[in-house]
């Protein structure tokens, strides 16, 4: 149909989101599972009005110059913005959506279902069986550790955290959790005595220059020896070598990783470790979720190049 809006989609979504997309704009569509070559990406947008990306996506000078000065909205299947040159952006008059909240309840599970992995071996009991390794039921036999009782600290206690910290008291654990700032909220408590004190601790903080390598070699130090450190946020948010070398010297107890800083590459020396279950990205990966992520990003396209609906979805200020 002549006269609609072209926008690029980087990735193969949701085929209702697809079919939504195509039905109302000049659908340019990198029909992949695989993100879309950086090279191609800067020929593909350029003269759009608006595109639809991923956090594989980056979104920097030298993308919106290569879209022009058609480009209106940038829609991104994700909570976090740190692929997203937000500044930059929103300097040349371009609104970014985004899509809180929907992912909220699925993130908050698979933090929980890998913290329960690592607690009761259920990777590493997984791999023993598969490799056909003898064994037996036996009172002492690949022993765990029960959630109930054990203290959940929860680093940022956003969104996902709350939901996830939810989730810990439902199973009898006791939760404390710390923010950017204190604000001496029920349960709250300070960051070091957080780290120093929970039997698992969850991160839940978005990647800026100061959650970078937040947790690292001294934090982890600072761990209880049993302590359990589960990551569903940004991967650079830990320093995967340290964890590496934290756990297999026993300076902690093991690790859940949803999220890696070098996507899809992981730190070699976490590979090897039993009590280190390792997930690739799969945090909102249920089917209803990441089709409503992909209806709220065609919600804000709509609303910004059809003047369709009341898409609240946009970041209102630098990174928020």
């Amino acid at each position: 149909m002549r006269g609609r809006p072209p926008v690029l989609a980087t990735r193969r979504f949701a085929a209702p989101v697809r079919e939504r997309l195509a039905s109302s704009f000049a659908l340019v569509h990198h029909d992949d599972d695989a993100p879309m070559p950086r090279d191609q990406l800067l020929r593909a947008i350029d003269g759009m009005q608006g595109v639809m990306l991923t956090p594989a996506d980056r979104v920097d000078d030298a993308l919106l110059d290569a879209a022009g000065s058609r480009l209106e909205v940038v829609a991104t299947i994700s909570v976090g913005l740190d692929h997203i040159d937000v500044p930059a952006t929103q300097r040349r008059g371009i609104r970014i959506a985004y899509t809180p909240d929907v992912l909220n309840r699925a993130t908050a599970e698979l933090a929980i279902a890998a913290m329960l992995a690592v607690l009761r071996r259920v990777a590493e009991g997984d791999r023993l069986i598969r490799t056909g390794r003898p064994w037996r039921l036996a009172p002492e036999f690949m022993l765990g550790r029960s959630a109930s009782g054990l203290r959940f600290g929860c680093v940022g206690y956003g969104r996902i955290g709350r939901v996830a910290a939810h989730l810990a008291c439902a199973l009898g654990m006791e939760v404390v959790h710390c923010g950017r700032t204190f604000t001496g909220r029920p349960g709250e408590i300070r960051f070091d005595e957080l780290i120093a004190t929970s039997d698992v601790i969850s991160i839940h903080v978005p990647l800026t220059p100061e959650t970078r390598h937040l947790i690292g070699s001294d934090v982890l130090a600072r761990m209880k020896p049993e302590a359990v450190l589960v990551n569903t946020s940004r991967g650079a948010v830990v320093d995967e070598q340290a964890l590496a070398a934290a756990v297999r010297d026993g300076i902690i107890g093991g690790a859940a990783l949803d999220v890696f800083e070098h996507e899809p590459e992981v730190e070699p020396g976490l590979l090897g470790l039993e009590n280190v279950v390792l997930v690739p990205h799969l945090g909102s990966a249920t089917r209803e979720t990441r089709t409503a992520m992909g209806m709220m990003c065609v919600d804000a396209l709509e609303a910004v190049l059809l003047g369709r609906g009341d898409a609240t979805n946009f970041v209102t200020a630098a990174g928020s």
